[in-house]
């Protein structure tokens, strides 16, 4: 069961991801509006896929902040930049600048506003980088990191790379920390399992805060879920991940812990 769900999941999202994606310099063509909600649109196909097809149901805790904020969160998979666009409504995500030298692709990305990081972490790089989320603080737009730098696997907990505090600093914004435990479910170069997986949203780190302190705070709440047991949940052949009931409780026992019943998928 576990391979059918892997290989309906590449031929169904990838096969429709492509010509998503060829697509995307022609709805940049239409300003920054219309190629956020195209992009959205792709998100939340992908969440129907992970959910329909791999049978991984998504659980949300911790509050919700309000307002333009700095999100910070773990990465263990491909999953999460998706999802979190998804469910966060499209943040100005920071990705490696390689991403930007991708013919076309790269100049829609840069209309998108994306924010670019380039690891060699000159002085003119981080002027650069600066610039660009300050032009994304400025819009109005929340910003998104993976402060740790890539994806790691369960259990691993790296330093935060040097330009996170920065950006934190510079921003002005609330920090919001985001744990998961995605990649139990979701490993690197493994088959997907179905379960649920969750988010959580730590609180929300007021700006202003020394370096050290700041580091050690979303540090701590980005791995907040490491060393959790996963719920793994065997899928019959014919049926639903969960019953419609115990679904329902799930997103109720969610609701009395942290005062938000918000469970995706």
């Amino acid at each position: 069961m576990t391979l059918l769900r892997n290989l309906a999941f590449w031929i169904v999202f990838y096969g429709v991801s492509l010509p998503i994606v060829l697509l995307v310099p022609f709805s940049a063509l239409f300003g920054q509006r219309a190629l956020i909600a195209y992009a959205m649109a792709w998100t939340r196909f992908h969440r129907w896929c992970v959910r329909w097809l791999l049978g991984i149901r998504i659980r949300y805790e911790g509050p919700r902040p309000s307002g333009q904020v700095f999100y910070a969160g773990k990465h263990q998979s491909l999953m999460e930049p998706l999802e979190l666009v998804a469910e966060l409504g499209a943040p100005a995500p920071i990705m490696r600048r390689e991403f930007a030298r991708i013919p076309i692709w790269g100049w829609a990305a840069k209309r998108y506003g994306v924010i670019l990081v380039d690891r060699a972490a000159s002085s003119k790089a981080l002027r650069q980088l600066m610039r660009e989320a300050e032009a994304a603080r400025a819009s109005g737009r929340s910003v998104m990191i993976f402060p740790e730098g890539t994806r790691v696997m369960p259990g691993e907990q790296p330093a935060l790379k040097s330009g996170f505090a920065g950006l934190y600093k510079m921003l002005g914004l609330p920090a919001v920390p985001i744990a998961t435990d995605v990649g139990k479910l979701w490993p690197k170069g493994g088959l997907k399992r179905a379960g649920l997986v969750t988010f959580r949203f730590g609180e929300a780190i007021p700006p202003g805060l020394p370096r050290a302190e700041i580091e050690k705070r979303v540090h701590a709440a980005i791995n907040a879920l490491e060393g959790e047991p996963i719920a793994v949940i065997p899928a019959k052949a014919g049926t639903d991940l969960l019953p419609d009931d115990q679904d329902a409780t799930v997103q109720k026992q969610d609701g009395a812990r942290d005062g938000s019943p918000l469970s995706r998928g």
